[in-house]
């Protein structure tokens, strides 16, 4: 898998990301419809209702505003997600088959974490400033056990490259299988990286508007986009570090990838709209206190294993 795909499939990424995307949050609105007792069909347009609501919505202005950072801070989320999803096979090999692909995704969350902040912070505004407080504390509560997550798959496959971590449960079982507190870790940690559901405060769950709080119009409408995609792109490398990746009967490895990413996402925007919101004083103390022990049982548990092996 150490092959390089064909330049012209970069454009599938935003186009499969977005797809992706649009398929969380239509799921979303259809479990809010049928939470609140209406028809879930109706859900199934809201995104697009909501999408040209949005783009005929004029641009708020707040005095004292870094501008710059303002409009940039949402406009880099989906850019982080389609960098992070070039390192995702989709078939037999990655739009960019690093060497250190794990790392470079990682990365890509981090910057994740940029854009919240700096719109928290350039928007001037007390809610968004808070907000983005509250997205720092959430991201240094979960970034350690998404790590160790992530380096559990890693060390399992002794390479940091993606294709070879598919490659490795090619000969052995699926690495879901072989190290289950990784995998429900990284899928939780996923729900955190996207501030979805439990972790959703830092926009607002339980505080006015959050970071986003002064958003709107089209601004608005590429930070939901962006904050979608990013769902999308977490739920599309479970697949290749804990699935198996394009490994399947029948079918070809791409369209197995799609499955898979498919029902990993519906997982997650399920398990979002269940789970009541999470204090972030809270989920700081049990991701130190339970999540990071439970990381580094696991991934000593797989080195154990790897060298038996």
């Amino acid at each position: 898998m150490s092959g390089a795909a064909p330049l012209w499939t970069v454009l599938l990424v935003p186009v499969l990301l977005f797809a992706f995307g649009y398929g969380a949050a239509a799921g979303t609105a259809a479990l809010r419809a049928r939470a609140a007792g209406t028809a879930p069909e109706a859900g199934l347009t809201a995104p697009a209702r909501e999408s040209a609501r949005l783009l005929v919505q004029r641009r708020r202005t707040v005095p004292g505003a870094d501008t710059l950072l303002w409009r940039l801070g949402g406009a880099i989320l989906p850019v982080a997600a389609v960098l992070a999803a070039l390192v995702i096979p989709l078939g037999p090999t990655a739009i960019s088959d690093l060497s250190v692909g794990v790392v470079w995704f990682n990365a890509m969350e981090v910057l994740a974490w940029c854009a919240v902040w700096m719109l928290g912070w350039g928007a001037n505004s007390v809610w968004g400033l808070a907000g983005g407080y509250r997205f720092l504390v959430q991201g240094l509560s979960y970034e350690l056990p998404h790590m160790f997550a992530l380096t559990c798959a890693a060390l399992a496959a002794g390479s940091l490259r993606v294709g070879d971590i598919v490659a490795a449960q090619q000969e052995q079982v699926w690495f879901a299988v072989l190290m289950p507190v990784a995998f429900a870790v990284y899928l939780l940690s996923a729900l955190a990286m996207t501030f979805w559901g439990p972790f959703g405060t830092p926009v607002g769950r339980d505080l006015v508007g959050g970071a986003a709080a002064e958003l709107s119009g089209v601004d608005r409408l590429v930070f939901r986009a962006g904050r979608y995609m990013l769902l999308a792109v977490a739920a599309a490398m479970a697949v290749p570090l804990f699935l198996g990746g394009g490994a399947g009967p029948l079918l070809p490895g791409w369209l197995w990838s799609l499955v898979k990413t498919a029902v990993v996402l519906g997982f997650l925007v399920w398990l979002g709209h269940r789970l009541p919101a999470v204090r972030t004083d809270r989920f700081t103390e049990v991701a130190w206190v339970v999540l990071v022990p439970l990381t580094l049982v696991q991934a000593l548990v797989v080195s154990v294993y790897v060298l038996v092996r």
